[in-house]
């Protein structure tokens, strides 16, 4: 397994202690595909484990994935904390915070259609995950005025969605559109600037 990212210490994965209190449960199925995604990408991150206490931090899933991986080592980074409950909050916010953020899916979908076939879409993490094509956006119910002019097959864009219909009109205004939305090219919308 190659390992790509910095650490301290190659560690015993036997050796590693799983801090009990941690929250953040990981079931059978995510721990498979993050240890396929280890496989596949090799170490990218280190685990983090305490220096007072010497359990982990962060990392729990990455130490079950290891197991699974049958990994004799793992890479490990040794931090300080002031107290326990520093150690303990911080566990919690490193996995609470991602829960904030959302994968922009559609973004995602347009980026993957550029990418070669053998790309295997499973290693992206993201359950249930299919590569759609453009003309399913062009379907959907918020793009159903739009007018593509020309071929896009070739071009670079980007869809503008506006938060209700006084920002759209002030685009179109400013942008010298007509009733009906429409593509606008670069060299247009440069012109338009001046």
């Amino acid at each position: 397994m190659e390992i790509l990212c910095r650490y301290d210490e190659m560690v015993q994965t036997e050796d590693l202690k799983p801090n009990p209190e941690n929250p953040n449960k990981h079931n059978y199925a995510q721990l498979d595909k993050l240890a396929e995604i280890i496989k596949y990408y090799g170490w990218r991150h280190p685990i983090i484990v305490s220096e007072k206490t010497g359990m982990i931090v962060v990392g729990h899933g990455r130490y079950e994935a290891a197991k699974i991986l049958k990994c004799e080592k793992c890479p490990v980074v040794y931090q300080s904390f002031a107290d326990d409950d520093e150690e303990y909050s911080f566990m919690v916010a490193d996995n609470g915070i991602g829960n904030w953020s959302e994968l922009d899916l559609s973004m995602i979908n347009l980026k993957l259609q550029d990418l070669g076939p053998s790309f295997d879409i499973s290693l992206l993490g993201i359950k249930d995950f299919v590569i759609e094509p453009f003309e399913k956006y062009e379907d959907n119910e918020k793009l159903e005025n739009v007018e593509i002019i020309g071929d896009i097959s070739n071009s670079f864009y980007i869809i503008v969605q506006f938060e209700n219909e006084e920002e759209l009109n002030k685009f179109k205004s400013k942008y010298g559109l007509g009733k009906k939305n429409r593509t606008i090219n670069y060299k247009e919308l440069m012109q338009n600037e001046n």
